[in-house]
């Protein structure tokens, strides 16, 4: 169970990176008033467990469904997580502009609670990127018994809820966090939670193809 939360909380991490998206948010809620602004955050939190349980719970087996095999879906799970990561490590700047955009600011309060869902949720917190990575994680459950596989979603869900807490900490205390670290600060954070998303993301590449290669493992 600690291994399944300790493995999700670090890849999910990576990828939404509630620290620099803070930035973001309290540029785009600049204009909002305290109160509003806690008010999205805890929706924005709100919706982002119900993206990442989703995508953890169900994705890998709607997959399944469609005859995708295990294998394949951890090899190219695990491509798109070292695809993110390597992205975010190379250019930090490039994803926090393009975060930026999806979130720019309606100019109204009510529509900005509002669209506390879309964009402020999807994609602004818990995109492509993160629906991807968590699909991913969710392909490498056991094939053992039931009580594996409880203790298995049971730390990949503790880890998908205490980032969705982590994004309402991040987001209702934006102004601090700005104050506090900066731009430059973040973005090494970033790159070094990115290269452990690398990490994360090779090894599930390395098991979808000993899954599809058993001999490979044999002769290791």
């Amino acid at each position: 169970m600690l291994d399944s939360f300790l493995l999700a909380f670090t890849a999910l991490f990576s990828i939404v990176n509630p620290l620099a998206m803070a930035l973001i948010f309290s540029q785009v809620t600049a204009d909002s008033s305290p109160r509003d602004r806690a008010r999205l955050a805890g929706l924005v939190s709100l919706y982002s467990a119900i993206v990442m349980l989703t995508a953890l719970w169900a994705g890998a087996y709607v997959l399944n469904f469609f005859g995708v095999s295990m294998a394949a879906l951890r090899i190219a799970g695990g491509f798109v997580v070292a695809e993110r990561a390597w992205a975010l490590l190379t250019a930090p700047e490039r994803h926090e502009a393009r975060k930026q955009e999806q979130a720019a600011p309606t100019g109204d309060n009510d529509r900005l609670a509002e669209s506390a869902f879309f964009p402020m949720t999807i994609p602004f917190t818990t995109g492509p990127g993160t629906i991807s990575v968590a699909i991913a994680l969710g392909s490498t459950r056991p094939t053992g018994g039931a009580g594996g596989l409880m203790e298995f979603f049971i730390g990949m869900s503790g880890a998908a809820l205490a980032i969705a807490a982590l994004i309402w900490l991040s987001y209702r205390s934006a102004d601090r966090i700005v104050a506090f670290l900066g731009p430059t600060r973040v973005r090494v954070l970033t790159r070094l939670f990115a290269f452990l998303l690398f990490c994360v993301g090779v090894q599930i590449l390395l098991t979808g193809v000993l899954d599809a290669f058993p001999l490979l493992s044999q002769r290791g």
